[in-house]
């Protein structure tokens, strides 16, 4: 059994490292703030939750159970129940993974438990045995410093998301090949985990934000509300990333199907230059005697004669035709959307005389 506990007293008093029995003379004091948090959760865990602080037993077993548990926020009159997620930064995967922590926010108490560490609730922890600031202003504010640095620390896991979108879109154009083909799917299955975890969590906080419960009142609203404000963010840059992911599978496709194209049009055209030569070389390579063409002193020049002719007809062709494209001009990749900067200043000149006309 792994925990922490902080405790600031009705004088202002910070107590770091209570025990088991000096948490409890603390809580049922019901006075001051008290600030447990249990890591690694076992079932030895839910047994001391249970004696301590005689929580629900449902609460508990979803503290110590081992399924992972959506997003949600129970009432049980005396304190809240809220069970909201962030990134699993220790997981060693290839797809993004989340990280559960369950609150239990009372009048005067909040217990915090997880079963992986969590960078945010490491931080919290600091900051509290720095000078005690965030269990200063009560438990709805301490509630909020968890569940923001918990927010906060899914923003670096999108960013890093973003980058690698950006080089798979470049990758899918110049260069798609399987390792690209599987970069894709790890994004999207990451950007949809992130999307079944913060849909859910969003309206939690919402509610938490609007005062439904009386233990967020006044000015912690505010504070919940930011957090709001960035599970929203959040959720428009995982959306972004969704649509970058779904775009880059298409492009994927796109590309490979184009390249098995250019193969088969390149095999088509060379069995297309080769086909008449090879009727030639079949119809002289017949063993009659009566073939005139035979005895001819330059017959075997001119055929030769032909068959380039033949091959630099049909050459041209396809270049006209546009099927060989070697040579051939497109669109520059740099400065693509770049103006002139008369055009533009024109442009400017027009529209500032616009109401005047």
């Amino acid at each position: 059994m792994s925990y922490k506990a902080y405790y600031v007293g009705p004088d202002g008093e910070l107590k770091v490292g209570l025990e088991e029995e000096g948490i409890r003379q603390v809580f049922e004091a019901r006075e001051g703030l008290l600030w447990v948090d249990v890591s690694g959760t076992t079932a030895e865990d839910g047994h001391f939750l249970a004696r301590v602080f005689h929580f629900h037993p449902l609460a508990i077993e979803d503290c110590v159970g081992p399924r992972i548990h959506s997003p949600k926020l129970d009432d049980f009159a005396d304190y809240l129940f809220i069970v909201v997620h962030g990134v699993n930064y220790e997981a060693r995967s290839e797809v993004v993974e989340t990280a559960e922590l369950c609150i239990f926010l009372g009048p005067n108490f909040v217990v915090s438990t997880h079963r992986a560490p969590l960078l945010s609730i490491d931080q919290v922890g600091r900051l509290v045995e720095l000078d005690g600031r965030p269990m200063r202003r009560g438990t709805a504010f301490l509630g909020h410093a968890l569940m923001d640095g918990l927010v906060d620390s899914v923003l670096p896991t999108i960013d890093r998301m973003s980058e690698v979108g950006e080089q798979i879109e470049e990758e899918v154009v110049f260069s798609p090949r399987q390792p690209t083909l599987e970069a894709i799917l790890r994004l999207k299955r990451s950007s949809l985990h992130i999307h079944r975890v913060m849909a859910p969590q969003r309206e939690i906080v919402n509610r938490l934000s609007r005062g439904d419960f009386p233990l967020v009142k006044g000015e912690a609203q505010m504070f919940y509300r930011d957090v709001y404000d960035h599970i929203i963010r959040i959720e428009d840059l995982n959306q972004s990333l969704r649509d970058m992911a779904e775009s880059a599978l298409a492009t994927y496709l796109s590309s490979v199907a184009n390249r098995q194209n250019e193969t088969m049009k390149l095999l088509s055209m060379v069995a297309a230059i080769f086909l008449p030569l090879t009727l030639l070389a079949g119809i002289y390579g017949m063993n009659f005697e009566n073939m005139p063409e035979l005895k001819w002193t330059w017959g075997y020049f001119a055929v030769l004669g032909f068959m380039g002719a033949v091959i630099l007809g049909l050459t041209t062709w396809f270049w006209a035709r546009r099927w060989i494209t070697w040579g051939r001009g497109g669109l520059p990749r740099a400065g693509l959307f770049a103006v002139d900067r008369e055009q533009l200043m024109a442009s400017m000149e027009d529209l500032a005389r616009w109401p005047h006309r």
